[in-house]
């Protein structure tokens, strides 16, 4: 591993490259990376990169796509070209477009674990971390939301004003997120007394409700990082607890359920990020008109939560 770790570097050099890795990837994956974090964080990260030629997004589909139309003087690379979030396929245009004419004067505001299609059809784009937030910028009382339907009922309970939250679709999902059981993490609690459970907004409304503290990958580091206690029970995708045991080496975290593992994330290994940078092989290319209209719906939420 050292070695493959070493030629990695070597052409990361050589081809001006930067790698970004999600919360959720292998391990040894996060270890090699420049950045790790959330999808539009780290995307936001390789636009500062200004001499960068290359990014190596290791993460799914849509976050590389995302990274693609905010960075369209960069070549991105997704290691793996079997990296798909099956959530984001739940959500296609012809669909979005019933609803559209189902609710023409109900704007349309699209979690960024979308395809670069489905946000070219939408008004705005938000992240777990910052819904709410963007939710509430409309002062509508009523508004679309896709494609995750507990992340939608997670926005609904939260707005200081009431707003109806119509989740498109009705059943939209994340599967790894949706593993999560009120038994597991009663068994977990059981074993762990007195420690918070920390839960993401794809959870299901019965696990959020059982939770301390329910936010994005993001907001758990913040909240980790800022708490005086010392043991937490995690619910969320397990790869996240590498990262928070790398920057709290003396807090304990134990997985709410530890099957929770994302099949696409671990597609990205380090022989495909070796590969990939190796070869320039599976390239991300949003065409340029879906690109323009997904960067509108984006540059839409930069200028409500702020960001490049």
């Amino acid at each position: 591993m050292e070695r493959l770790v070493e030629k990695i570097e070597q052409l990361k050099r050589e081809k001006r490259a930067v790698i970004l890795a999600h919360n959720y990837q292998r391990d040894e994956v996060q270890d090699v990376a420049d950045y790790v974090g959330d999808s539009v964080e780290l995307s936001q990260r390789a636009m500062e990169e200004k001499d960068a030629e290359i990014i190596v997004f290791s993460a799914v589909d849509f976050m590389a796509e995302t990274a693609a139309i905010l960075n369209p003087d960069k070549r991105v690379l997704l290691p793996s070209s079997g990296a798909k979030c099956p959530m984001a396929a739940m959500l296609s245009t012809d669909l979005i477009k019933v609803w559209r004419r189902k609710f023409s004067k109900v704007p349309l505001v699209l979690y960024v674990n979308s395809s670069a299609e489905a946000k070219a059809e939408c008004d705005i784009c938000c992240t777990s971390a910052n819904a709410v937030e963007v939710v509430e910028s409309l002062g509508r009382d009523r508004v679309l939301f896709g494609p995750d339907h507990n992340l939608a009922w997670h926005i609904e309970r939260e707005t200081d004003r009431r707003v109806e939250v119509i989740p498109v679709p009705r059943e939209g999902f994340c599967p790894t997120h949706e593993l999560f059981l009120e038994e597991d993490l009663l068994r977990a609690r059981s074993r762990n007394a007195d420690a918070p459970l920390l839960a993401h907004p794809e959870c299901r409304p019965e696990i959020q409700l059982m939770a301390d503290f329910v936010g994005s990958t993001s907001q758990i580091s913040r909240y980790v990082k800022e708490s005086a206690e010392r043991r937490f029970v995690i619910g969320t995708e397990v790869g996240i607890i590498h990262r928070l045991k790398k920057e709290n080496p003396k807090k304990v975290f134990v997985p709410a359920y530890d099957g929770a593992i994302c099949p696409s994330m671990k597609l990205n290994s380090l022989e495909h990020i070796y590969t990939s940078l190796r070869d320039e092989k599976h390239v991300v290319v949003v065409p340029t008109a879906v690109a323009n209209k997904a960067r509108h719906a984006l540059e839409e939420m930069f200028s409500v939560v702020g960001g490049s």
